[in-house]
């Protein structure tokens, strides 16, 4: 039987490039409010390793993209005012994690330089501060650019790496970052040939339609099904992801945080934000 890490913690949070251009934090109170409080809550259990399911936005992976990598190596892209510098990523942890993923039949890219956009860095910033920080395994998973890969998929492989870092014995937070429901009109389309520049004027020009794009109702009942019944997100499938819009794809992340530490989750705070074009919340850890 593996050995059970020290302590484990579960931060899930969506992310905006809205909320990093809503400056005066004019819009999101809610939102805002309950990301004051996880981070909170991960200030108060001082973990010694996060590891960070996260996607991109097809600038580190445009024309290669890997289905699953985990980085050995990572800087901060800092756009939108999420955090520039090095991520202190613990090279030999991560390699071994890569090793062992592989010896249980998935195939991971590992990625030895790499800046992660704000997909990793927003809710880094929100949770836990400024790089370094704090030693950080940052795992990718492809929610943007199809084919994507089951959102069950994203189950067992969290499983699977809570189960190889629990023999460290160290306090653990995994951290999943993206959704909920949103659709960004430059996800909508193919990535293939589009410059960075064009895809924010594609966003602009799109974001009135996007607001409407946000489907409450699909939030509550996939938080409720996190919350109340987590292992039965090991059976979601795309078809089930659908109505809430390409960006929410990224609720992979989600899932495989929850999957790695297998313990009972909460819901911090849901706000549907149109300003932003996200349904935008937060669940952690049950608190006792």
């Amino acid at each position: 039987m593996v050995e059970r890490s020290a302590a484990t913690m579960v931060v899930c949070a969506s992310h905006s490039p809205g909320m990093g251009r809503d400056v005066t934090a004019e819009f999101g109170h809610t939102f805002r409010a309950g990301i004051d409080e996880a981070r909170r809550r991960v200030t108060e259990f001082a973990p010694d390793l996060v590891v960070f399911f996260g996607s991109d936005h097809r600038r580190a992976f445009v024309d290669s993209v890997p289905a699953i990598a985990v980085m050995l190596n990572a800087d901060g892209l800092g756009d939108l005012g999420s955090p520039e510098g090095s991520y202190d990523v613990p090279t030999q942890t991560a390699e071994h994690l890569v090793e062992a993923l592989l010896g249980h039949e998935f195939d991971v890219t590992a990625v030895r330089r790499v800046a992660l956009d704000h997909g990793f860095g927003q809710t880094y910033s929100h949770l836990i501060g400024d790089l370094p920080t704090v030693p950080v395994i940052p795992i990718y998973l492809n929610c943007a650019t199809p084919p994507l890969g089951n959102p069950g998929r994203a189950y067992a492989l969290g499983r699977r790496v809570g189960e190889e870092l629990a023999s460290l014995g160290l306090k653990v937070l995994y951290v999943g970052s993206g959704g909920l429901s949103h659709s960004p009109p430059s996800l909508e389309v193919p990535a293939a040939g589009m410059s960075d520049e064009e895809r924010l004027a594609m966003n602009e020009a799109g974001r009135a339609a996007a607001k409407d794009k946000i489907n409450p109702a699909w939030d509550h009942a996939f938080l409720r099904q996190l919350t109340e019944d987590p292992k039965s997100l090991a059976g979601m499938t795309a078809e089930d992801i659908a109505p809430a819009g390409v960006g929410a794809n990224e609720v992979r992340t989600w899932i495989a945080a929850v999957a790695a530490a297998d313990t009972a989750m909460e819901v911090v705070a849901y706000e549907p934000v149109p300003e932003w074009i996200t349904g935008m919340g937060v669940v952690t850890t049950t608190q006792s």
